[in-house]
């Protein structure tokens, strides 16, 4: 796809993007010059208008086609997508005014079906022909409700015409909440994710990595760790992650003494944890906004224990890894100044920690971003500036509003799509007895409502997008887990956890997969070790339902804090028993051993005092015998390696954050 979008091309793309993003800062700052205003859906017809072509000018409509020049008959898509958006816009008003998401005139109608058409394509361009035939499925759902024999998916039914008019000009399906959320945070934050990564962002975290953690043991899988997680907080995607990162860490890791599928492993896991660590995460996190009713902020603080869990899951299991193995990190002289780095680096920590100020103390996620972006932008400008580069600045620029513009079109093509489900179970009523139904298929269990919902997001994330699969289960699964008593950010969260699971779960294994390709390791068998170093995300998410106090919910800051001790502590225990290292005791664990402790770091997340007190001293006790009575020792002497051959692996920062087709087809 190179050769795809030429220069005159990229222009195009380059000056939508900017006309967009202008229509979506004048609602975020309530500019309204000369008073003019725009109505919702007026401004997500233009939304739509100027990021939508943009799928039909980057993504070919055939993979085949992805290294031949920009063809004429995407241009024309492009461009008819482009009027008939322009042409819904213009009549906003009229639209609601006459109802004519019921009774359309027929150039209205038929531009329905044209939007209708080229959302479904723009869905397929973009996550594929699985997550396409499902939107299709749901938004003819209409046309059949009324006979369907299933009593509660039984609903309303209309005709082909009304359907199409619904889907396009109501508020529910198209323009319903996936694409409002769209249109007011995520324009922004998906802008800033690039604008990081565009001025050296990721670059500066992998280098924080390298200097924080990369003389220690195993320090070049936890450099991978730290620098994938950040990747993710910018890109929102595991796949893209492991694609930019993936060709650095991994041949570093296996330089240092880690089997190829075990750096594979790491990579991908710390990958998939990117995506639901703050203060960015995916797109899911962001349309939990309108469907839980709190500012992101708020979600944005509860996903941070968890996160940090995940991550210390992984970190405990590579220490252990690394000590049984006798692996050693970098010599110091070798890697980069912590120091250096981190004064290096100011701007991107005073980026993050603004956004963080301006989301917590000021609340407001919708013009926080272009805030933090501006500062980086300029920054970078005046660093051209003082070195009489300011030559560059143009093309800096360009590259930038490219990219983004390429981002913003892929995200808004999915979640438009996404849109026509819950448009389809809308209009037929039959979203709002779903949740009801499913209580009282499982009478009322938390437990087996929990393990069907695990199931089916695992089951659905295998071939659709996590934020096409939240959506999904954001209807139909999240109102009966509240409905039972658990906490609305609890039960979303479950969702969006168990969607992203199956990145690193065969058979699909989407991150596991690119990440075994580069490792030149078999698939399955590195799906299976990353599923090993990700086992925090499939017990957390049971975890922080059955404890709210781990989100920072329903509880005060004291029982925060000592549920927050108790889970490090769990996890701790999970991955020693999970690598049958005992660290700090540095002794090698027999299997019942690892057995108990494993048992004992469960006990210890569990959501009761008493039993996290229990699981305290049961895993305690469990250390101490693997030190005084286990016969396991520890290696008798450490692997050699070269160290200069990891540094310079690891050393490759050159090429992180920069935007490819590959990665940027990978996203959430």
């Amino acid at each position: 796809m190179k050769d795809r979008v030429t220069t005159p091309w990229k222009t195009v793309i380059v000056v939508l993007t900017v006309i967009g993003t202008l229509i979506a800062m004048n609602q975020a700052f309530f500019w309204n010059p000369g008073g003019f205003s725009l109505l919702a859906n007026s401004y997500l017809y233009l939304v739509l208008a100027c990021f939508l072509p943009i799928v039909f000018l980057c993504y070919p409509i055939v993979k085949s086609q992805g290294g031949k020049r920009l063809p004429s008959y995407d241009i024309a898509i492009a461009a008819l997508v482009l009027i008939t958006c322009l042409y819904l816009g213009y009549n906003g008003e009229t639209i609601i005014t006459f109802g004519w998401d019921y009774a359309a005139p027929p150039l209205a109608t038929a531009a329905a079906f044209v939007l209708w058409i080229a959302v479904l394509d723009a869905l397929r361009r973009t996550a594929g022909l699985v997550v396409t035939g499902i939107a299709l499925a749901f938004s003819l759902y209409p046309l059949i409700a009324d006979v369907i024999p299933i009593g509660f998916l039984r609903g309303l039914s209309f005709d082909l015409k009304t359907t199409a008019q619904i889907h396009a000009l109501g508020a529910d399906s198209i323009l319903g909440l996936p694409l409002q959320v769209g249109g007011s945070i995520l324009i922004g934050f998906l802008m800033f994710g690039v604008a990081l990564q565009h001025t050296g962002g990721a670059a500066f975290f992998y280098d924080l990595a390298q200097a924080a953690f990369g003389r220690f043991r195993g320090g070049s899988a936890k450099v991978s760790v730290i620098s994938s997680g950040s990747m993710g907080m910018m890109s929102g995607s595991a796949v893209s992650n492991v694609l930019t990162t993936g060709p650095m860490t991994i041949p570093a890791m296996k330089r240092s003494g880690f089997a190829g599928k075990y750096a594979a492993g790491v990579e991908a896991t710390a990958s998939t944890g990117g995506t639901i660590t703050p203060p960015i995460m995916g797109t899911a996190a962001f349309l939990m906004v309108s469907f839980v009713g709190v500012p992101y902020a708020e979600i944005a603080l509860a996903a941070a224990v968890p996160a940090l869990l995940y991550f210390l899951g992984i970190f405990v299991q590579i220490d252990a890894y690394s000590a049984k193995s006798g692996l050693r990190g970098v010599r110091r002289e070798l890697l980069p100044r912590f120091g250096g780095v981190l004064l290096k680096g100011w701007p991107y920590l005073t980026a993050l920690i603004g956004l963080i100020v301006i989301l917590i103390v000021y609340k407001n996620e919708v013009q926080a971003p272009y805030f933090v972006i501006a500062f980086l932008l300029v920054v970078e400008i005046v660093k051209f500036a003082l070195s009489s580069d300011l030559k560059k600045v143009p093309a800096l620029l360009f590259d930038f509003v490219y990219s983004a513009g390429r981002t913003i079109g892929e995200i808004i093509g999915i979640i438009a799509g996404v849109g026509l489900i819950v448009g389809g179970l809308s209009m037929t009523g039959v979203s709002l007895s779903m949740a009801r139904e499913l209580i009282a298929l499982v009478d009322g269990n938390i437990i087996l409502i929990l393990i069907a919902g695990a199931i089916t997001s695992f089951v659905l994330g295998m071939g659709m997008t996590v934020s096409a699969v939240y959506v999904f289960l954001a209807i139909i699964l999240a109102p009966a887990l509240v409905a039972l008593g658990i906490n609305p950010i609890a039960g979303h969260l479950f969702v969006i956890y168990w969607a992203t699971v199956s990145y690193i779960t065969p058979p699909v294994a989407l991150a596991s997969f690119a990440a075994a390709n580069i490792a030149k390791t078999p698939p399955m068998a590195t799906s299976l070790v990353a599923m090993r170093l990700g086992a925090v995300k499939y017990i957390i998410p049971f975890a922080f339902v059955f404890n709210p106090a781990l989100l920072a919910q329903d509880a005060g800051l004291v029982e925060i804090i000592y549920t927050l001790l108790f889970a490090v502590i769990g996890v701790f225990f999970i991955g020693c028993a999970f690598e049958g290292w005992a660290i700090g005791v540095e002794r090698r664990m027999h299997a019942v051993t690892r057995v108990i402790t494993g048992l004992a770091g469960i006990t210890t997340l569990a959501p009761e005092l008493t039993s996290s007190l229990i699981g305290l001293g049961v895993g305690v006790l469990a250390m101490v015998v693997t030190r005084f009575v286990n016969t396991g020792e520890a290696p008798t002497g450490e692997v050699p390696i070269e160290d200069d051959a990891v540094a310079e692996s690891l050393a490759r920062t050159d090429d992180i954050g920069e935007s490819t087709d590959e990665t940027d087809s990978a996203r959430t």
